[in-house]
């Protein structure tokens, strides 16, 4: 019977689920929303909707898949959101969005209280990290956390794991030893062994119960990682010098690196990337985002461009040099949003301007990040806005690109590290290649 691996990546817009032949190849794909509460300060989940929404994913893929056994299970996910739990494995409060605004004068007592937080965690003294929400909330008898992919696998049936590359995220645990960052866990009255043991991304976390996914009982199960990382593996991102522009709602740029000391790790928070373990062994990830598709989306709203005009909006834009098109500044690193002023020019001049505003803060981050960890080595860039025409020529300023036949990276790369965990992959490096259908020019 043809052996099947199940890829499931839990982002903040979709939860996604793709079927992988043990060649590398999509077979089945399957979407839900992920079922976000909205609140005055930013969002939460509630835990037994998240998993509904997984496994209708799943359900989906598993539904329009090849006759087949799934012989593994690898779930990637958001990272610094997750489940606070009791003893008994009770979550002590609905999972609080990454991007929720809670935390933020935690965070400022946490810089002043800690002062090499960034050198022992890759991570700036911010709101965003997991360890100033949960100082924030401040609930009596925590006793483990668990990063949403750890608990989704936890749930099908798995062990309590703690990834090495969603636990770089949280400010919980110190890079050099690779273990809880005791000073971190004391500030925030949490108990020491409140992360579980401590894994590397494609370790075997137990076997499926088959109770929230039906027809996968006894699938190996692993704790794929970070999902941005791990869409990384999924498009051939793994070796050093390698670096990914995921390019969505937000913009990830993603540098794998050999681990880099306390005196780097802080030259490279101080430009605004951070730094956290890879999925793959003995390698690091830097990563800096934008939030460049939703100030996009924001332009192609204001210009009144629907999907169906976009095509022809970027053919027009195409027609405009860099540099030709008026200067617009865009807000790309702040959820906190105020209206844009749009140049009065015609549209494709203002496309292309929106456009160029991007490439320039994308080239920054990855001069930044060249200058901490040197040269990079080759450029992979994927994700929805890189099918658009006018973007993807802006990202060939950046140099020598590819872009892989990949449908869905990270689940494509949580499906093959569930490979490595039942044993069809020797380790991360052997996983099947990736064809490449796009390589432009410098």
């Amino acid at each position: 019977m043809t052996e099947l691996l199940l890829g499931i990546d839990v982002g903040t817009s979709a939860c996604k689920a793709t079927l992988v032949d043990t060649d590398g190849i999509e077979v089945a794909h399957g979407q839900a929303p992920t079922p976000w509460e909205p609140v005055p300060t930013g969002a939460e989940l509630d835990p037994d909707a998240l998993l509904a929404a997984v496994a209708s994913a799943a359900a989906e893929a598993m539904a329009h898949a090849p006759e087949g056994r799934v012989a593994g299970i690898g779930v990637a996910s958001v990272a610094e959101t997750g489940m606070l739990m009791d003893a008994t494995g009770r979550v002590l409060h609905p999972p609080i969005a990454w991007h929720d605004a809670r935390g933020a004068a935690e965070a400022r007592a946490l810089e002043r209280d800690l002062p090499d937080f960034s050198a022992r965690t890759g991570l700036p003294a911010g709101a965003l990290c997991s360890l100033a929400k949960l100082k924030h909330l401040a609930v009596p008898g925590a006793a483990r956390w668990l990063n949403v992919g750890e608990w989704i696998v936890h749930r099908l049936g798995g062990r309590q794991v703690s990834e090495l590359s969603l636990s770089s995220r949280t400010g919980l645990l110190d890079l050099d030893l690779r273990a809880p960052y005791a000073d971190a866990l004391a500030w925030a009255d949490l108990p020491d062994d409140l992360l579980a043991e401590v894994v590397l991304a494609g370790a075997d976390a137990g076997r499926s119960d088959g109770v929230a996914l039906p027809g996968t009982e006894a699938a190996v199960l692993t704790v794929a990682g970070h999902d941005h990382v791990v869409a990384g593996l999924g498009v051939g991102v793994i070796a050093p010098g390698d670096m990914l522009d995921s390019c969505g709602t937000a913009e990830a740029i993603v540098r794998v690196a050999p681990p880099l000391d306390a005196a780097a790790r802080r030259r490279s928070v101080a430009g605004g990337v951070t730094v956290g373990w890879h999925v793959a062994e003995g390698r690091q990830a830097l990563l800096a985002g934008l939030w460049s598709g939703l100030a996009l989306r924001e332009v192609l709203d204001d210009l009144g461009t629907g999907e169906s005009g976009r095509v022809e909006l970027s053919a027009g834009a195409l027609a405009i040099a860099p540099g030709d098109a008026p200067v617009l500044e865009l807000e790309l690193h702040s959820l906190e949003r105020s209206r844009v002023r749009l140049p009065g020019a015609a549209p494709a001049a203002v496309w292309r301007a929106a456009i160029d505003a991007v490439a320039r803060e994308v080239e920054a981050l990855i001069a930044h990040v060249d200058a901490v960890a040197g040269p990079h080595s080759r450029l992979v860039v994927t994700g929805g806005w890189s099918r658009d025409a006018a973007v993807f020529d802006a990202k060939r300023r950046l140099g020598a690109i590819e872009a892989p036949p990949v449908v869905e990276a990270g689940c494509r790369g949580a499906a093959l590290l569930s490979g490595v965990a039942a044993g069809l992959y020797a380790s991360a490096d052997d996983l099947p290649a990736v064809s490449v259908i796009a390589k432009e020019p410098a």
